[in-house]
């Protein structure tokens, strides 16, 4: 794999990329979709409010209420949920649409290779990831600081939960929540490289994604060894989930120190498998 090789191979994949709905949606679907959440809790709240102040709450309600920092979690909960299920349905797509429809023997014969196309569309994806994660975040903050107010939590003068610890929250939970994603890009590109067809690539790919989501508080301690366990999903088990309640002011969530650190390290062997496996079928099958 020269440079000139990798040159040409990136190139193509960002042009294809710039004309194609699929990593606009990656982009800019997550924030749509954390926007809307935002105004619906809004209203919610202006409701909840209205009755409750006919009902003298106490304070330390309308405090949380009121506080961002628990939309702001809630919106990128949604978006990295989303954000996840539109990447592995793009990886799925990306190598097996092109073999459908002919155009990556133009690849193979201009200069590319096959895994040179393959480790090209991995990055690409990663690249369509952070811009779609980058652009989450900024919009969820500030849409959240416009909407409601950014403060510690505190009860009866007594602050319970400075700014700074609830940003470090935050930031733990972030990156907990996103270490799995390169795995789940992964697993979509491999369905990519084994499926005959696009539509059965996207299909399976999520439907076994959705099955792990499903599957995963049925086998107890086991879900810890398994990448989806990490990462925010319809059916969540994600520390983002107890960050959420964290910087609410919940005094009753239980940090496991064994399941951060399994956070941390399962999803590394995992995506190393999955990329190994994409790079032997995609060399062995025929094209």
């Amino acid at each position: 794999m020269n440079l000139p090789s990798w040159t040409q191979a990136l190139r193509s994949e960002f042009f294809l990329a710039r004309y194609a709905p699929g990593p606009r949606l990656v982009i800019f679907l997550p924030s749509m979709a954390a926007a809307i959440q935002f105004m619906a809790s809004k209203i919610a709240d202006t409701g909840a409010a209205a009755r409750a102040n006919m009902m003298n709450p106490n304070s330390f309600n309308d405090m949380i209420a009121g506080n961002a920092w628990g939309h702001f979690v809630d919106g990128l909960d949604t978006g990295i949920t989303l954000i996840f299920l539109l990447l592995v349905a793009q990886a799925a797509y990306s190598f097996s649409a092109e073999l459908e429809s002919g155009t990556l023997r133009h690849q193979l014969i201009r200069c590319s290779s096959r895994r040179l196309i393959v480790m090209s569309k991995l990055l690409q994806l990663h690249v369509l990831a952070l811009l779609g994660v980058g652009l989450l975040i900024a919009s969820s903050y500030l849409l959240s600081g416009l909407l409601w107010e950014f403060s510690p939590i505190v009860e009866d003068g007594f602050e319970l939960i400075s700014e700074a610890e609830i940003r470090d929250e935050i930031e733990l939970g972030l990156r907990l929540a996103l270490i799995p994603l390169p795995a789940a890009i992964a697993f979509g590109l491999l369905f990519s490289v084994i499926a005959n067809t696009a539509t059965q690539a996207v299909v399976s790919a999520l439907g076994f994604t959705l099955t792990m989501d499903i599957f995963k508080g049925m086998i107890g301690g086991y879900a810890q060894y398994l990448y989806a366990s990490f990462q925010p999903a319809l059916i969540d088990q994600s520390y983002l989930q107890d960050v959420s309640r964290l910087v609410r002011g919940y005094s009753d969530v239980l940090i496991d120190d064994r399941f951060v650190q399994l956070n941390y390290w399962v999803p590394i062997p995992t995506l190393i498998v999955f990329i190994v496996g994409s790079l032997i079928i995609v060399q062995t099958r025929k094209l």
